[in-house]
């Protein structure tokens, strides 16, 4: 069974930046794709971004490319996602998933103040 334990998030001002961790856990082999979707109250999910654990490979949003950056400890088995110059819209609960499975960890809060 996947397990993924998300940490990180808080209160921010607009500008400011947060790092995000996820420690997976269970996976059967050393392929997988891990990274983080979003939700805010009344809007549907997005998928931020994601990492491929063979090569590294990033997915980025639009709409936080070049502001977000995911990256991976795979000795850890931990995927990081460092968000700078966050925006008010970037206010969500971020969840970490595997971007290929069904499997999530619990959400963890962020909020962007202006």
């Amino acid at each position: 069974e996947v397990q993924l334990q998300a940490s990180g998030g808080g209160l921010v001002q607009a500008g400011g930046s947060l790092r995000l961790s996820c420690a997976a856990s269970g996976f059967t082999d050393d392929d997988y794709v891990l990274g983080w979707f979003r939700q805010a109250p009344g809007k549907e999910r997005e998928g931020v971004s994601c990492i491929s654990s063979v090569d590294g490979s990033p997915y980025y949003a639009e709409s936080v490319k070049g502001r977000f950056t995911i990256s991976s400890d795979n000795a850890k088995n931990t995927v990081y996602l460092q968000m700078n110059s966050l925006k008010p819209e970037d206010t969500a609960v971020y969840y970490c998933a595997d971007c290929l499975g069904d499997s999530r960890g619990q959400g963890t809060q962020v909020t962007v103040s202006s």
